[in-house]
C-alpha cells in the first residue's frame, strides 16, 4: 500500500472517529483525535477542543441534541501536513416556540490535520455550511417562524442559527458558507497553509 493512500485512509478514519465518538458521548476517545492545539469552529462554540468537550458534554447532560451524518471526503497531503473536506450532515433536534422540530443542515467539515507523534491529528475544523431546512418532529404540528428575524440569519445555516439562538446560544454569524468571501478566505488559508506557511487561526 502506497504511503499517499494509507494517509489519507488514516485520515479519513479519524474524520469518522470524530462524528462517532463525539455523537455516542464517548469523550475520553474522542479526545484522542485532536492535536494537543487543536481548535474547533462552530456556529456556537469557537476555542480549544478541550473546551469544546467540556461544554459539548455539558449540552449533552441538559438534553442537547446534535448528531453528525458523513459522506464523501477529499484529501489532500504534503508531507505532515493535509486537508480534509469531508461531505456531512448536522442534525439537532430542539423546540420552537414549544415546538419539537429537527434542523438538517448540509455542508463539509474542512479540516488542517497533521502528523504528530507518529499519527495523523486534528488540528483545526472549520466547518463550511451549504444549505439547511427545519421541519417539526410532528408533521400535523403547526410552526411559525418570525420571518424578520430568519431573514437576518445567514443563508447556509439560517434555520440552524434559529434554533440554537432560541434555545441560548450565542451564534457566530460569518461563517463560511457555499459561496462568498468566507469561503474563498478560508480555501486560500488551506491553501497556504499546505505549502508550508502559518495556520491562521
Amino acid at each position: 500500500m502506497s504511503d499517499a493512500w494509507s494517509d489519507e485512509r488514516e485520515i479519513r478514519q479519524l474524520v469518522e472517529r470524530w462524528a462517532v465518538w463525539r455523537d455516542a458521548g464517548d469523550w475520553e476517545r474522542f479526545a484522542t483525535v485532536w492535536h494537543p492545539e487543536g481548535v474547533m469552529m462552530a456556529t456556537w462554540f469557537q476555542g480549544p477542543y478541550a473546551e469544546f468537550i467540556r461544554v459539548t458534554r455539558e449540552g449533552w447532560d441538559k438534553g442537547v441534541s446534535i448528531l453528525h451524518f458523513l459522506g464523501g471526503s477529499a484529501v489532500e497531503v504534503q508531507g505532515d501536513r493535509a486537508i480534509a473536506q469531508t461531505k456531512m450532515t448536522i442534525s439537532q433536534r430542539g423546540p420552537i416556540d414549544g415546538v419539537p422540530c429537527d434542523v438538517v443542515c448540509t455542508g463539509r467539515f474542512y479540516d488542517f490535520l497533521v502528523r504528530h507523534e507518529g499519527r495523523w491529528q486534528l488540528l483545526h475544523r472549520q466547518p463550511i455550511y451549504e444549505k439547511d431546512r427545519v421541519d417539526p418532529v410532528d408533521p400535523g404540528a403547526k410552526l411559525t417562524l418570525d420571518q424578520d428575524e430568519l431573514a437576518r440569519m445567514p443563508e447556509g445555516y439560517r434555520h440552524l442559527a434559529y434554533i440554537q439562538t432560541r434555545i441560548g446560544y450565542r451564534v457566530k454569524m460569518d461563517m463560511p458558507m457555499l459561496k462568498g468571501e468566507a469561503v474563498e478566505t478560508l480555501y486560500r488559508r488551506g491553501a497556504s497553509w499546505l505549502a508550508g506557511g502559518p495556520l491562521e487561526r
